[in-house]
Parts: C-alpha cells; structure tokens; sequence
C-alpha cells in the first residue's frame, strides 16, 4: 500500500503567522519582569481543536465576547472581526493583537470598496461563520450572503451587485452564483477574493483523489476549508474519510486499496498530518 500526500496540504500563512503571534504574546508575558497578563482569544484562534487545547494548556483562554474578560491580551483570530469589537477591547484597555489573515483583510476592503461605489455586496460564503461576519461589517447594511447559486433570493435587493467570497470558498461556488447572477441579466462586478493557498490547496486534492484508491482528509470538523477538501476529494473519491487524528482511522476503510491520498486543512499543523501518515504507513 502507498500513501501519497497532496503536493499543497496542511497549515496556511494565515494559520503560521497567528499562532506565531500568540505564542510570542506568551513567550513576551512569561519574560516580563512585572506580573505577566492573560492571553485571550475571541474564540478559537483557528479550527483546530487539537491546536486550541494545546493553547489552553499554555494558558491561552478562548472567551465568547469581550465582556468577559477583565484586563489582558487579546489576540484577534485569522477569521477577522468587526472593527467595532476592536475599538470595544481598547476602550476597554485591553491590549489588542491582530492577527487577522492578510488575505481576509484583503476581502473585507473589497466588500467595504464596492459598498463605497453603491453596490449591494453579495458575499458568497457561510452566514455565521466568523469570517463572513467580519466582512459584513465592511459590506454595509444591505449585503447579504449565500453559500451558493440555489441560495440566491428570487428578488435581490439591488440590480447593482457588487461579489466578494469568502476566502475558503471553492471556485465553483463562485462561478455558479456568477453564472446565475448573468442568467438574470445583471452584470456584477466581481472580486474574486478566494485565498490562491486555497485555490492550491483544492487543486492538488482534486488532482490526489482522481488517482488514488482512498482519501483520508486531516482537519478540525468545524474547518470551513477543511470540509471544502474532504467534499472535492469525495466528489472524485468515494472512499473519502474526514478525521481530526490518527485514532480515528478504520484499517476497514482501506481494504484494497493500492495507493491512498493524504491531504489537510489550512488550520492542520505538520505534525498532524506527519502522525497520520506514520498510522497509516503501520497499516500495511
């Protein structure tokens, strides 16, 4: 049995540079010479619940509103937030870490741009995943959202629409909301926003699932980008499995199968998939 990995897989810039940014935030507080702050997070700060518990041991507390923490750090997750809640947590006196992904900052000043020109913002993601809260709160009162062409209202609120994706989405969704959106005779104007380590990121496992036997896809339940893998890889693959760590792995799954794909979400560090790939090398 060979396993192969996806040539693009596992933890994104996004995903690196906020976990650098808290760790240090606690390598900072533990050198203090004065009484070191709690580090918080607005929820988890990527969706990765083997990350977060990590974190928690180190002593990085997730909270689910900012009422809730007294004084300390607070770092802003990769997903963004509404700037409102930024401005609340220094009011406050928190001090502020903002490791909101650079390319979800770019898809926030997309939709805030098109809001500025007199577009209705479309923003073709998940309504309540917190990346698509944030960029509401750039898109102005009248975006709305649809994580697909089968989710677009009959009537839309403006004939001038202006588009914005969620940076995890997959290419397809964009192209059949736009395509819908043509269908009806509007002419959008498009920024297409989707992460390029998204983008590569589907791509290889597309390419992976077309040529093996199985898929084991690695990577929080709750990751957006993660379960976008897993649904191409299906698509090409039947025998696609979703797992968070190697206990999960059923031999079961795997009866036959010559050569098996590996690949991982964007919130799934290398030692992860390093721990899959060692279970399912022990199978043979």
């Amino acid at each position: 049995m060979e396993v192969i990995r996806a040539t693009c897989a596992g933890a994104c810039y996004g995903v690196e540079r906020a976990l650098k940014m808290v760790r240090q935030a606690i390598a900072d507080e533990q050198q203090s010479d004065v009484t070191s702050r709690p580090v918080y997070t607005l929820g988890p700060l990527i969706h990765n619940p083997q990350v977060v518990a990590e974190l928690e041991r180190a002593g990085v507390q997730a909270v689910a509103s900012i009422e809730e923490i007294e004084h300390g750090i607070l770092v802003i997750r990769s997903h963004g937030v509404p700037p409102a809640l930024i401005e609340q947590a220094r009011e406050k006196g928190l001090t502020v870490i903002d490791a909101t992904c650079p390319h979800v900052s770019k898809v926030q000043q997309a939709a805030h741009e098109l809001h500025a020109q007199g577009y209705t913002v479309l923003i073709v993601g998940e309504e309540g995943h917190p990346e698509v809260e944030g960029i509401f709160a750039y898109a102005g009162a009248d975006a709305f959202a649809v994580r697909d062409a089968d989710e677009l209202p009959k009537v839309l609120p403006s004939e001038k629409i202006g588009v914005v994706v969620q940076t995890t989405k997959s290419q397809n969704a964009l192209a059949t909301v736009v395509e819908e959106l043509q269908r009806r005779g509007l002419e959008p104007l498009v920024k297409n926003t989707i992460c390029q380590s998204t983008r590569k990121r589907q791509k290889a496992a597309e390419e992976l699932a077309r040529g093996v036997d199985a898929v084991v896809v690695i990577g929080g339940k709750i990751s957006s980008n993660t379960t976008r893998l897993f649904e191409i890889c299906k698509s090409f693959c039947p025998r696609t499995y979703h797992i968070e760590s190697p206990a999960e792995l059923n031999p079961l799954w795997f009866e036959g199968a010559k050569r098996i794909g590996v690949t991982a979400g964007a919130s799934t560090p290398e030692e992860q998939i390093t721990a899959v790939i060692e279970a399912l090398e022990a199978l043979e």
